[in-house]
């Protein structure tokens, strides 16, 4: 048995320096000419859900059964999907698709918006499936990618995808680099990939046993990974959601890994009776004490380099003035509001927290006056992000097109390189299995476009990434010690037999 294992040994090795060689062969003496980066941040949208289609990519057009059928809880081939529980459109929006007119699908992907179907255009909201950090694991099932619709909420609506073309940013991509190998950093929901974009890191509530977030703790199999099921839970996927014993917001060993509010405000939690007014109050079961752990802000900080988190409404948000349901500011959107470094009344949350004013405006200000930091985050409001429940698609793609409109005009341009990308999948099925990574991910596949003067054009990207590759281009081009979780994440990668993760650099052509 020796031999085999030197020789496996010796291949991934030989992987790996290949894989650094390309890089650093592609790129040698032309990272520095990219003084910008900007990412935008949307949501909830699996590759396929979105780009299915797109030309050259790995997509929906010649999948095979196998590829897509999906399984029972019980592990058995599904006849037909479930009903979409709750109908198709979310509630109280027209048309209207109910319950009853989603029964009898075939047990293969669909396009929500095929005029011989259900001919729900983009502009319209629809139900939000169930995406959190252990049904994504449960649904992906070891790589099979065939319980989507046994662990969802939403039965047959995870199945479904758009014709991408007919959306603003489906052009964008065709003009510069659509990667469709890249996967959302973390399992599960926004909460916890919004901590890895920021700090490949899950944070973590010390003693939740003894806090009063102890109930919120998960009740899990010994396998770590699959919830327990409730005894009274439908025996299938055909005759109901599933129901859980225990899905909450941490783990076993205190992890926060499904949605906790920012222990500063803005945070969906008030502030404490007689308590500080900037703070939310501590003794709410939801409210995530401050974390400590090293950011990408932090590391750039330290190297003097500038950079900003732009959200949208922000300033509405801190005014108290009403946020939902437009612009539905999201408070666990915003990761830096979780941290320590960032609390009220330090000068780095005035420096480096920002409000991107309603619609994008401050935002677009900053853009068209050339006045962005080398680093700069946007996170669109709730109403232009794309998040299904209470964002249609076509709005939010429109919206992030206006931006790259005016990016592209910016003084900055032509040293700029913008990565739009989305934060989770939404609990939408994706038929790649994602790399085995560590613990906390990666998870599915979410779309990625890479814009900017150094782009390649026309550009389908195969190489494999998730949201830390974003973290590793920032921390290559600004020369910053890695993030713990990058290193992890790489020799988690290594032992699992395949390639550390890339930093968005073949997607570039930078010998210009």
């Amino acid at each position: 048995m020796r031999e085999p294992v030197k020789k496996h040994r010796l291949l991934r090795l030989l992987a790996v320096v290949f894989a650094v060689c390309w890089t650093a062969g592609a790129t040698a003496g032309g990272i520095e000419t990219v003084d910008v980066v900007v990412v935008i941040y949307a949501e909830n949208r699996s590759f396929d859900n979105l780009y299915g289609l797109f030309p050259g990519a790995n997509g929906l057009r010649s999948l095979k059964a196998a590829d897509y059928m999906q399984r029972d809880r019980d592990g058995s081939l599904l006849k037909e999907l479930p009903p979409m529980w709750g109908g198709l459109t979310a509630r109280g929006v027209l048309p209207a698709v109910t319950q009853a007119d989603t029964a009898h699908l075939p047990n293969k992907p669909f396009a929500i918006d095929d005029p011989k179907g259900f001919n729900l255009p983009a502009s319209v909201v629809t139900n939000d499936p169930r995406h959190r950090f252990y049904q994504n694991q449960m649904q992906i099932n070891r790589g099979r990618n065939d319980r989507f619709v046994a662990y969802s909420d939403a039965g047959a609506l995870v199945m479904g995808h758009y014709d991408g073309s007919r959306l603003p940013l489906w052009t964008i991509a065709r003009r510069y680099t659509l990667a469709d190998n890249f996967f959302m950093a973390a399992f599960g929901g926004s909460f916890l990939n919004h901590f890895w974009l920021v700090c490949a890191c899950t944070p973590y509530y010390p003693n939740a046993d003894r806090s009063p977030a102890k109930d919120r703790i998960s009740a899990v199999e010994a396998d770590g990974v699959t919830l327990k099921i409730a005894p009274h839970s439908p025996r299938s996927a055909l005759e109901g959601p599933p129901i859980f014993v225990k899905d909450g917001s941490l783990t076993p060993d205190f992890y926060a890994v499904n949605t906790m509010q920012p222990p500063f405000q803005p945070s969906g939690n008030g502030p404490a009776v007689n308590g500080d007014p900037l703070c939310a109050d501590p003794d709410v079961a939801t409210t995530l004490p401050a974390q400590t752990q090293s950011t990408i802000g932090d590391l750039l900080s330290a190297k003097g380099i500038s950079w900003a988190w732009y959200s949208g409404a922000w300033q509405a948000a801190l005014d108290g003035v009403e946020v939902t349901p437009a612009p539905h500011f999201q408070y666990h959107h915003q990761p830096f509001n979780y941290f320590a470094t960032m609390a009220p009344g330090t000068a780095a949350r005035a420096r480096h927290l920002r409000d991107a004013g309603l619609d994008g405006r401050e935002f677009i200000k900053a853009i068209d006056g050339g006045t962005l930091p080398q680093v700069t985050f946007y996170k669109p409001q709730g109403s232009l992000n794309k998040h299904a429940g209470y964002a249609d698609m076509l709005t939010g793609d429109r919206h992030i097109a206006d931006v790259i409109a005016h990016l592209e005009r910016s003084p900055q341009w032509s040293r700029m390189l913008v990565i739009i990308t989305y934060d989770e999948n939404g609990g939408f099925w994706d038929h790649v299995a994602p790399p085995k990574g560590d613990r906390w991910g990666p998870g599915t596949r979410v779309p990625a476009i890479i814009v900017s003067p150094f782009a390649r054009r026309g550009f389908v990207d195969h190489t494999l990434y998730d949201t830390t590759s974003i973290l590793r281009f920032i921390t290559r081009r600004f020369a910053l010690p890695m993030l713990p979780g990058l290193q992890t994440r790489d020799a988690a990668m290594i032992v699992n037999g395949d390639i550390p993760l890339g930093d968005l650099t073949n997607a570039l052509d930078l010998q210009q």
